[in-house]
């Protein structure tokens, strides 16, 4: 747990102790597709959870396509929400599913290293479905994009 203790309070920006086993740092805006990325530790049971809520909703996501990413992925996945009504305002139902990625590390594997990939690639992955997100519905002038995260 030293380890872990001593990487997140390496870390530059807003880095908490949330409990015991328990750690939470937030991804500044302008590093995580314009918004705030808060990413979540904890040990338990042998094991290292790191996620992070990417998306609110999957508008412009197919949650099926996920599935082929996370067979392209090491480490982090992607997950969606079952399907929820929320209502924004009385006439208009909002139809969404929010967007998660984690990885999992056995305690065993915890070092600096390993923990610095897990991090990594959970934060790398939600800012990737954000910015997949954000292309597909901001309107283009047909230019190609190219890319794993296209398509």
């Amino acid at each position: 747990m030293d380890v872990i203790d001593d990487f997140i309070e390496a870390l530059p920006g807003d880095t908490r102790r949330l409990a015991h086993g328990e750690w939470g740092v937030r991804v500044a805006p302008e590093q995580a597709a314009g918004w705030p990325l808060d990413v979540g530790l904890r040990l338990a049971d042998g094991i290292l959870r790191v996620q992070a809520h990417a998306l609110d909703s999957s508008a412009g996501v197919d949650p099926w396509m996920l599935l082929w990413w996370n067979r392209q992925t090491r480490y982090a996945r992607f997950a969606c929400t079952r399907e929820s009504d929320t209502n924004d305002s009385a006439s208009m139902p909002n139809h969404s599913r929010e967007v998660w990625v984690h990885g999992d590390l056995p305690v065993a594997a915890v070092d600096e290293v390993g923990l610095d990939r897990l991090l990594g690639l959970v934060v790398e992955g939600a800012v990737a479905v954000r910015e997949y997100q954000q292309a597909r519905l901001t309107p283009t002038d047909g230019a190609a994009g190219g890319g794993w995260l296209r398509g």
